[in-house]
This record gives C-alpha cells, structure tokens and sequence, in this order.
C-alpha cells in the first residue's frame, strides 16, 4: 500500500485511542499511519511496526473484527492493546473469556519480567488505565507471562524472539504510568522515519488547498479553540476573501459569551458575523428530553440558521461555497465515525446532512485527525494568543447537553440495593447519564455520596468512584455531595430546555467560572463542565460539578480544588434562587464521559 513505507501503522479495531496512540508517536518524532484492521499483510510489509487498537466487541463473538493473521510472518515488530492484545493471543491459541472483574479506570499493575524490553524501565509496581470487559486466560505457544494486575493474570505477555507482544491496559493514554514509555521502547524496536509538527503543517497545508480547490468556505464559528484554530487556519491557506465566519447566538452559550467571543475576534482581523437564532433553538428544543434527540435538534437547526444566513448573505453551493466545520478527532471518534467504533453520543456536527454534506465533497474539516493538545500547538504556531488558545473547551450544543431533562424520574433496572454495599452513606439520583466503558456506550445512574465533611473530597469516596462502577452494573458515576453532609431523599422535579432553565444554569456556570478565575485555577483545568440536573431536595435542582484533568479528552480525572475554595463554590451555587444542592463528579472517564449527555 502506497505511504506505508517505514510506518508504525495502526490497525483499527474500532477503540476510541486508535488515532490517540498515532499521535503520541508523531510526538515521538516518528511516522503514524492508521488504517482498517482488515488491511491485508501484503500491503504492511514496508511498514516498520505494527499496533493492534483496542475495540468495542469481543474477540470470540462471531462478526467481530479481525485483522490478517499473516502479519506474524512479517518479521517486523507488533503490539496488541486491549482487544488487540487479545485478538493476538486468540488467534494463535491462547484463550479469551469474559473477566471475572471487570476493569475501568487506574489499576495497579505489578511487573512479573522485568527483562520485558517494553517494561524494563517501569519497575515491579506502577498504575495503568484499564478499560476491558474480558481477558487472557491462557497463553499462545511461545509466549511469556510479562506483567500482571490483581484481577487480571495476565495483563502483558510477549513473544521475545518474535517481537510481537500484548498488553491489556492502555499504554496510549496520559493516565497510565509509564504508558509513554512503553510505547516509547516499542517504537524503538521500529525503524520509523522522522516526523515534526513542521512537516505536519506543510502536509495540513496541502491537505487543504487540495479539499477546497477554488471553492469558498462558509464556517461556522464557536469561539472555542477548535473552530477558532480551523477558522484562521482557513483564512491563512485560504485566504480572506474566500472564507467567511458566522457565529450563531443559540441562546445556550454562557453568559455574555457571544460578547466576549467578538471581543476577543476584533485584534484577529478576521471577520464574523453574528446571528442571535436564540428564540428559534429554545423553541425547537421545547418539550425534549431525549439526550441524542436534542442533539440532533441542535445540529440541524445550525444548519437551517447556517442555510438562512448563507442564502441572505448569497452565499450559495453551485456559486463554489461549502461548510467550514471545527470538527476534532474525539468528536468522531465517539460518534462511531471509524468502521468498527461505536456510537457513544452523537455529535452535532455528524447529524445525516452533514454526513451527505461530506459524501458530496461540500465539507471541510481541517482538524478532524487532531485532538485538543495538538490543535492548541497548532494555534500558537499560527500566532493566536496564549489566552484564546487555551481557552476551556465548550460543547458545540452549549449548555443544552449540560442541562439534564425528564419529566418523570429514572430508577435502577433492579432491586440491588446499592446504597448498603459501600459502606458510606449514599443514594441512587434517579437520573441517567452517558458512559463509555470497554470502548463501548452506557446510559446508567448516578450514585451520591455522602461525607461528614463535605467540602473536602475524601480519598476513600475517589476509590469508591473508580470500583463501584466496575462492580455495580446500574452505576457509571459516584459524585460526593459538597453542600449537605447528608440529604433524607432526592426529589424529582421535572425539566426541560426553556428561557428559566437555560438562564438558571447560565449563572451557575458563571458563578463557578467567576470562582475559578479568581483562586487561580482556570488553565490548571483543562474543562469544567457545570451541569444543571432535574432533581433537589426541597423543591429546586441539583448542580454537578464536573472539573476535569486531562490533555487530550480520551482519558480524564477529577480535578480536586481545596476544600475553601469548594466551600466558596457550593455556598455561592446555594444562593441563587432555584438551586439547593450541590454535587462534585468524582468519576473518571472511562467509565464516565466528560460531558453528561
């Protein structure tokens, strides 16, 4: 196959880190390349590695993918993740079943072969990102047992004289202890060629001026960094007098933030124009409580004001013009827009339109194969400010997928008891949200806990957060209550997206971010989602707190503020009139997403 020539190439499974693991050896300094794990061996025989991505399905279900077995004759080094680690020991042998425990989220993992040339720098001891429903229960013929965790036997395994290994926990993932260098010393088995955000740009550069050829482009702009970074990476390559961007008021942005966005546009010399569609998203939204339906709503009524403005403004198809999106890779990724991914929520820049858009050759996304880092480093090397750069990531659907809606309450499938098992006091929100967990999508409940002293977050209740998901199959997030030491029950009280939700929820989100800015902890937090949800207890809602700690969205935890300034938050939240809880999100992701629909 034509560009595999000293490649590590990945095959994709479908795992949400497929195109996460191409970039952490871009960082390297080396060559990635990812394609279908169907590519057959023949065309891989140039490439100088191998990588086997995690995936969704189980290996021994029939249908599930598979990849060329023939790869093994290569002679070039290869290494299975997660379901490629057990793809491997399937296929030549081994055995695969449904885990006894099933893990998600930082485990412990205990070296057994520090003679491994991937472990040797990682010691007998050191924390991994776990995310799998089945494991290896049996070795293939030739292969050595390399590392362990306490309910998973054998979570790393390798064939020394052939160079091929496995490994169960995700390497590729900034949560895992010495995941870089493992990857690192795998790479380095590789003969890769050089790579460089240089060649990159250069690459992007002719990537884009080869997708819209004389065409116009119309893009639709945020303000966020990625539409930002897409924006004037289009009136660079572009030019100005070619591409146009238009700012839609969807009556779901923050606070002042349409202001703030023209503000902060007027030194770029780029122009926007701005379209307040507000009344028209609230009314199209009205009465909807399903999760992907609003989405779906949201997405196509950017589209219906996008088409309105396009028409007012003559900007036209046949006339040469097509849609500029801000489209990132974990936006497709979690939408299932690789082969063998599944869809985990959608994203309201893949509804069906865009998606015939696209077969029509109508769209041009120029940072769909970046992640969030990549796409900031991108901005600074175009000469945008550190502050616009860096700004905290906000959902293309604003705070409509922040603000959680029913009109009746949610309880548990079962009759498990799940509050008695923990040991703490705790109670089931009779609300669900969305997960990913095993590559794959879940929509569970919440489990609230409770602390004596609320304002600090106990170590016990972040173990909690990580083992009553994998144990309970009800929970996908533990929260700890950090305004009430204890809550005799929650009420239910129904919800939907209108003028006094969304402003409710407006100024949460600017009292928690006014907070924030002034302790000093705003570029400390990579996204802080505040989240509005339909239950409280004597009459008014709940607000989530949802700080997140990561670098790239595939992997996160929570960020942990001291206990004034959660003290600070929580009675600053309780004053606003309609709000009478506060709850702070201690789940990772996996199994929690970052955004709660």
């Amino acid at each position: 196959m034509e560009g595999t020539n000293g490649s590590i190439v990945i095959l994709d499974f479908g795992g949400q880190y497929a195109h996460l693991i191409g970039s952490r050896i871009r960082r390297f300094g080396f060559r990635s390349m990812i394609l279908p794990s169907e590519t057959p061996a023949d065309d891989l025989k140039d490439a100088a590695g191998i990588i086997l991505s995690g995936g969704p399905q189980s290996v021994y279900d029939g249908g599930s993918p598979t990849a060329d077995p023939k790869i093994f004759d290569l002679g070039i080094p290869v290494l299975g993740l997660c379901y490629g680690h057990q793809w491997i020991a399937h296929i030549l042998g081994g055995k695969v079943e449904i885990a006894k425990v099933k893990e998600y989220g930082p485990t412990i993992m205990n070296t057994v072969d520090t003679q491994s040339p991937l472990l040797e720098k990682c010691g007998k001891s050191f924390r991994v990102w776990m995310s799998h429903g089945d494991e290896v229960t049996k070795l293939p013929d030739g292969f050595t047992l390399s590392a362990s965790s306490k309910d998973c036997a054998i979570a790393a395994m390798m064939d020394a004289e052939k160079r091929i290994f496995g490994i169960q926990f995700h390497i590729e993932v900034t949560h895992s202890e010495h995941g870089m260098d493992i990857l690192r010393s795998f790479v380095e088995l590789c003969d890769a060629p050089a790579w460089s955000i240089g060649t990159y740009k250069d690459a992007l550069t002719a990537e884009i001026k080869k997708a819209v050829g004389g065409n116009k482009v119309f893009m639709l702009v945020s303000g966020g960094v990625d539409s930002t970074v897409a924006y004037t990476l289009l009136h660079q390559i572009v030019g100005a007098d070619r591409v146009r961007g238009l700012l839609v008021d969807t009556g779901l942005l923050r606070k002042n933030e349409a202001k703030n966005i023209l503000e902060a546009f007027k030194p770029l010399g780029m122009h926007l124009e701005v379209e307040d569609a507000s009344e028209e998203f609230l009314k199209n939204l009205d009465g909807v409580t399903e999760p992907e339906k609003k989405r779906a709503i949201i997405g196509q009524t950017f589209l219906d004001v996008q088409k309105r403005v396009s028409e007012k403004m003559n900007l036209k198809v046949e006339d040469g013009w097509m849609l500029g999106q801000g489209t990132i890779y974990p936006d497709t990724i979690e939408t299932g827009g690789t082969k063998h991914s599944v869809t985990i929520k959608t994203h309201h820049n893949r509804i069906p339109i865009i998606e015939e858009m696209m077969k029509r050759g109508l769209v041009i996304e120029p940072l769909k194969d970046l992640y969030k880092d990549e796409v900031r480093q991108l901005g600074e090397s175009l000469g945008l400010p550190h502050a616009l750069v860096h700004r905290q990531p906000f959902p293309g659907p604003g705070l409509g997928v922040r603000l959680l809606c029913a009109l009746e309450p949610s309880l548990p499938r079962s009759d498990e008891v799940i509050s008695d098992q923990w040991s703490v006091g705790s109670q089931i929100l009779p609300v669900q949200s969305v997960g990913v967990q095993g590559d794959g999508r879940t929509y569970r409940h919440a489990l609230a806990l409770f602390s004596s002293d609320p304002y600090t977050i106990s170590p016990v209740h972040i173990e909690l957060a990580t083992s009553i998901p994998n144990a309970s199959k009800e929970i996908n997030r533990v929260l700890q209550c950090v305004s009430h030491d204890r809550v005799k029950s929650f009420q239910f009280v129904p919800t939907l997206v209108n003028t006094e939700t969304v402003t409710l929820l407006q100024e949460a989100d600017f009292v928690v971010h006014e907070a924030i800015e002034k302790a000093g902890f705003t570029e400390k937090i990579w996204q802080f989602p505040v989240v509005l949800l339909p239950v409280g207890i004597s009459g008014g809602r709940s607000i989530v707190l949802r700080p997140i700690d990561s670098i790239d969205a595939m992997t996160a935890t929570p960020f942990i503020f001291p206990a004034d300034v959660m003290k600070l938050i929580s009675d600053r939240l309780l004053s606003l009139n309609g709000i009478d809880c506060v709850l702070f999100d201690l789940t990772s992701k996996p199994p929690g997403t970052i955004e709660w629909e």
